[in-house]
């Protein structure tokens, strides 16, 4: 199911969309992923491992959409967030350090419009992404790297 969700899931939704996209000369997609060392944490397999083919996805995808108007971005909350992968029973505490799920919506309505539209094969950490800086700061300069 996670495999699904995470790897199936996006390429079976690009492959119904991109075509369009092509035809009208723009598009964008923005795949939600999460930090490296969260990727090989102890027990997140098979999660960790379905985000890490989601981003191989997205650097292919970026680098095969080059040039049609249509780009790729990998947008990363920043940290530890609120989610149904937060363990049951987890003392208050740390879950005050959670971040919320809202902190990705400024960056992705960013790389959803045309704002974006020379933006593409780049991990862009939601936390670290601003209005003043909209390219953000990248967890790397693509998504190859």
């Amino acid at each position: 199911m996670v495999v699904d969700t995470n790897v199936n899931g996006p390429f079976l939704m690009a492959r119904a969309v991109v075509p369009r996209m092509i035809a009208q000369g723009s598009g964008s997609i923005v795949n939600v992923s999460m930090n490296y060392e969260t990727m090989k944490r102890l027990g997140f397999s098979p999660y960790g491992p379905s985000k890490a083919a989601l981003e191989s996805e997205s650097v292919i995808w970026a680098q095969d959409l080059e040039g049609t108007g249509v780009r790729v971005n990998v947008l990363l909350p920043g940290g530890a967030t609120e989610t149904g992968m937060i363990p049951a029973g987890l003392p208050e505490d740390v879950k005050k350090g959670l971040l919320r799920p809202e902190v990705v919506a400024r960056p992705a309505v960013y790389l959803a419009s045309d704002d974006s539209r020379s933006f593409t094969g780049r991990r862009i950490v939601a936390t670290e992404w601003s209005p003043e800086d909209p390219d953000g700061r990248p967890a790397s300069e693509g998504l190859g790297t």
